[in-house]
């Protein structure tokens, strides 16, 4: 599966609108969620997480709370960012910390409650984020955000493949300042995907079971400054996110049934 034929198919369907959004994604969207939550809690599963976006309940379920929160949260964080994309809104801080507060709200521990962190706001303490890395201090991440989103503005995207190597350096910035006290992973990937489609481009899921490859290339970035890696694992993960659509489009577009 190419990326070129992956760019030509979204391009050519002139998103403009969340509906148009929707249609496109379809099914994507419950699959990005829980994908990206199990990531960081295996408690989250398929079932669970298709539930909640289509029905907002549970059956049967066993599970602890935060695993639920967690799940209704990247609901609103969809919705949140779907509204977004209709109303074209920047990719700025104010956003970002809109878009934490929505995926973390009503689960943040009684210690980091008892400690002053507060979803939606940077973090006030200094967190492990890697085996070689602690994310920049608290009194810096808003110069540091600050410095990551001008070199975005400043960045050339006059072709996917720049603005997807723009994406892979939010990204990898983003995550190795840890600017929030949790939810940083969830945040940062579906941060990334408000950039990728707010410039023509289609969003990825990064699969839960390619995790080992993703924080590899997260630590490359950490340890080297090293974006190859990364770059190079995103492109794995659009074509297979897109996979079955680009096949499905093949197949209808040769008469098959």
């Amino acid at each position: 599966m190419s990326y070129e034929k992956i760019i030509s198919y979204w391009t050519s369907s002139q998103i403009k609108t969340r509906a148009d959004l929707e249609a496109i994604l379809n099914g994507q969207i419950i699959n990005f969620a829980y994908h990206s939550g199990k990531i960081e809690n295996d408690n989250i599963t398929y079932n669970d997480t298709r539930d909640i976006f289509e029905r907002d309940t549970l059956s049967n379920y066993t599970g602890d709370l935060r695993t639920i929160f967690e799940i209704r949260n990247a609901k609103d964080a969809m919705n949140f960012v779907m509204e977004a994309f209709d109303q074209q809104r920047a990719f700025d801080e104010k956003f970002i910390k809109e878009l934490h507060y929505e995926l973390t709200k009503n689960t943040y521990d009684e210690r980091r409650y008892s400690i002053g962190e507060r979803p939606g706001e940077y973090k006030k303490h200094d967190y492990v984020t890697g085996r070689e890395e602690v994310g920049a201090l608290p009194e810096d991440v808003p110069e540091e955000i600050g410095e990551l989103l001008n070199d975005l503005a400043e960045t050339n995207l006059d072709s996917p493949k720049h603005i997807l190597t723009a994406a892979a350096y939010f990204h990898a910035k983003f995550e190795n300042i840890h600017p929030f006290a949790d939810g940083n992973g969830r945040t940062g990937r579906l941060a990334t995907n408000y950039f990728l489609m707010n410039h023509n481009h289609p969003p990825l899921i990064i699969h839960e079971e390619d995790r080992n490859d993703y924080y590899a290339a997260l630590e490359s970035w950490d340890t080297k400054q090293d974006l190859a890696p990364l770059k190079e694992f995103l492109t794995s993960q659009i074509e297979k996110t897109w996979q079955r659509q680009i096949q499905r489009m093949n197949r209808n577009n040769k008469g098959e049934i």
